[in-house]
């Protein structure tokens, strides 16, 4: 009986790992993300301690640990967004969504408390000391966390009301963990790039998801006022699908996310994803026309034949395809 307890908290914690990991994706840096992000640790943790307890007590098969490498990965923010409860995306703002978050993730520890106190109890009754000290801890644990986060409602409420009722909005997509994850693994990969040059640099440049997952977080969040298409809501589906080809990919991941929002037109979503795809090196949409020409000089027919093809579905420049279509000098034809 307690073998079977222990299976259900351990879900109950895989689960929360999945909806604390888009919560941060979608939160600016603050006291409140560093709480979700302490609030995440200690979930592996106790996931890991009672599939651990699990085993000792007989178990035999190895339940799924989903979510439990996902928070060491660069992009792990960005990929829980897409997977992310469509309740943790409600609310009209930044704002609200924040709020209704706080409210859940303060559920969901009422609910993990009860749960480690039944557990704790039941192994008292059947002399099961090990997990009794085990709930006993996780259950401290998930008291004081319930204070901690309890202690952001007042203030998610007050923002909530500034930006609502006030014009006064606070919430910055730019600032959210997905976007920090974002420039993160950009910065990475340029420092890479840097020591290693070569093959090594060329590979840096083409890690993927930097700029999508930045827009991305932009997109869950973003009003009609944000997109990069004035007028949005007033267009139809072919006419947005004529206006997408020159947008960046930090800009196509908002129009995305908007639009999984909104009527979710497969007509748009598909022309998005024929669009979106890795830059050919990190920053290339951010820059002009005269830097990507110099940044050509010296480039392999690798890297021209990059930028060729995403210039060609963006763009479409023709002094940077005329750039990427000649051999570098001192290069045998």
């Amino acid at each position: 009986m307690t073998l079977r307890y222990l299976e259900e908290a351990h879900a109950t914690e895989l689960t929360l790992l999945r909806d604390l990991q888009a919560q941060i994706a979608m939160t600016p840096a603050g006291p409140y993300r560093t709480d979700l992000e302490r609030h995440l640790r200690e979930t592996k943790d106790h996931a890991e301690r009672v599939q651990q307890r699990a085993r000792e007590l007989g178990l035999r098969r190895d339940p799924v640990r989903m979510g439990l490498g996902l928070a060491e990965a660069a992009f792990g923010q960005a990929m829980s967004l897409g997977r992310a409860p469509l309740v943790l995306l409600r609310g009209s703002g930044g704002e609200e969504k924040l709020l209704k978050n706080a409210k859940d993730a303060a559920a969901s520890e009422a609910l993990e408390i009860a749960t480690y106190t039944a557990i704790e109890r039941l192994a008292q009754q059947v002399g099961d000391t090990t997990t009794e000290r085990l709930a006993t801890s996780i259950r401290a644990d998930e008291e004081r966390m319930l204070e901690r986060l309890s202690k952001h409602i007042p203030e998610l409420t007050d923002a909530m009301v500034a930006a609502q009722l006030h014009d006064d909005p606070s919430y910055e997509a730019a600032r959210t963990g997905a976007a920090d994850a974002a420039r993160s693994a950009a910065r990475t990969a340029q420092s890479t790039a840097r020591r290693a040059g070569g093959t090594a640099k060329r590979q840096a440049r083409r890690a993927p998801g930097a700029a999508t997952v930045e827009g991305e977080a932009r997109g869950l969040v973003a009003s009609s006022a944000d997109l990069p298409i004035t007028g949005y809501d007033d267009l139809t589906a072919d006419e947005i699908t004529t206006k997408l080809t020159g947008l960046t990919q930090i800009e196509l991941g908002v129009i995305d996310g908007y639009e999984r929002r909104h009527d979710s037109r497969s007509t748009v979503l598909n022309r998005i994803a024929e669009l979106r795809g890795s830059q050919p090196w990190a920053g290339y949409d951010e820059q002009t026309a005269t830097e990507i020409r110099s940044a050509l000089a010296d480039a392999d027919e690798d890297t021209r034949g990059t930028v060729r093809g995403y210039e060609r579905r963006h763009k479409a420049r023709q002094s940077v395809l005329a750039a990427a279509e000649r051999t570098p000098s001192g290069s045998s034809s």
